[in-house]
């Protein structure tokens, strides 16, 4: 598909995008679609202390570092937000999303909610968004038709869901995932309405709206 060409007008920085979802509301599908519809976008690569899965790569998918080094990371501010999820620890480079926005690309984070919270106190500008499921019972289809966990690992990820979505109402937008292509629709537009934003659009705009508003003659 043909990338908005519209909304990669040069900025003096770019907007950072926080996403919040629980496990199995389709995050991930939704951000990865994006990144197909808009141009001038890209997604930061969180450090994990996970194991890698089959078919992810380092530095691609994920950082994977050992618990040790995450720690070092952590204890020398190395990042711009980190949560615990189940057992494993995340966390985003500070260096690495404040140069892509330096550089005028808009960053998305893909976080829980203890991490947005994190970035609001750092980031006043940050933008954030929640993806909620339909419905309980389609959250716990969505995670057994994965296929990759139990049935006591998703029960554990119904608890946990039930815990992240009582934050809903701390983020800037909500979008429900009913209808995939529809939900997709409203992220693009949430994200195309920000680039529109004075802050966004003024310096590239300096020079025309110094020549509208100059006196003829």
């Amino acid at each position: 598909m043909t990338q908005t060409g519209a909304t990669s007008r040069a900025k003096t920085g770019g907007t950072l995008f926080i996403l919040s979802a629980p496990s199995g509301a389709g995050k991930t599908s939704l951000v990865k679609a994006l990144l197909k519809e808009i141009a001038g976008i890209a997604v930061s690569i969180s450090h994990t202390t996970r194991a890698q899965r089959p078919g992810e790569r380092d530095g691609v998918d994920y950082h994977f570092v050992t618990l040790e080094g995450f720690k070092h990371l952590l204890d020398t501010g190395a990042f711009l937000e980190s949560a615990q999820v189940f057992d494993n620890y995340y966390g985003t480079s500070a260096a690495a999303v404040l140069h892509q926005l330096a550089s005028g690309q808009d960053v998305i984070l893909e976080i829980d909610w203890q991490g947005a919270e994190q970035v609001r106190q750092r980031f006043e500008g940050a933008v954030s968004i929640f993806i909620l499921p339909p419905s309980k019972v389609a959250l716990r289809e969505r995670l057994t038709q994965r296929g990759q966990d139990d049935e006591q690992v998703i029960d554990r990820r119904m608890h946990d869901a039930e815990a992240e979505i009582s934050h809903f109402a701390e983020f800037d937008y909500i979008v429900v995932n009913d209808r995939f292509e529809l939900a997709l629709a409203e992220l693009q537009a949430i994200v195309t309405a920000c680039r529109l934003r004075i802050r966004q659009q003024a310096p590239a705009l300096a020079s025309l709206t110094a020549e509208l508003q100059a006196r003829i003659g």
